[in-house]
């Protein structure tokens, strides 16, 4: 379903997440990726969405970044959305996190629904992102005479046993 919701948002060869991929973010020992399916009457999948723990440093508190929400188009407007966003809002409000957060695109005609259910668009913060060459240039660029040591965890999540 990740490959339809890039079809739908119309970059479908910026997708390039495999099985094999997907499983191991999922199915490990300390998983830092979360997922959940919507099932319909028959059995058979009919939305997802994939999400990831955020911190805020103002709360002291964990949040939820939901990564994609995807209810496949047969299935618009029967529940299944609301549904999951629903799972993660109780997720939120039993483990004490103080946000759930995502992003749409402009045209999406799903910001209706979320205006409806209550949620805020956050105008006022811009993203930015760092990929390809340009975060390998940064990757290589150190201060002279500045350390930045980790603090708090493993280094590379996914080879932690």
């Amino acid at each position: 379903m990740v490959h339809e919701l890039a079809e739908y948002e119309r970059a479908p060869q910026d997708c390039h997440l495999t099985v094999e991929q997907l499983h191991e973010a999922l199915f490990t020992d300390r998983p830092a990726l979360y997922g959940h399916v919507a099932i319909g009457d028959t059995g058979e999948p009919i939305g997802m969405m994939l999400w990831f723990l955020n911190f805020s440093t103002w709360n002291g508190v964990h949040g939820i970044y939901l990564e994609d929400l995807y209810v496949r188009p047969d299935f618009r407007g029967s529940g299944a959305g609301k549904a999951l966003l629903a799972t993660l809002a109780r997720i939120c409000v039993e483990r004490g996190y103080s946000r759930l957060e995502w992003w749409v695109l402009h045209w999406n005609p799903a910001r209706e629904f979320y205006h409806a259910i209550g949620a805020a668009a956050m105008d006022e913060w811009l993203p930015y992102r760092l990929t390809g060459a340009p975060l390998a240039r940064l990757a290589e660029a150190v201060g002279p005479g500045i350390d930045a040591v980790e603090q708090g965890g493993p280094h590379d999540l996914a080879a932690t046993p």
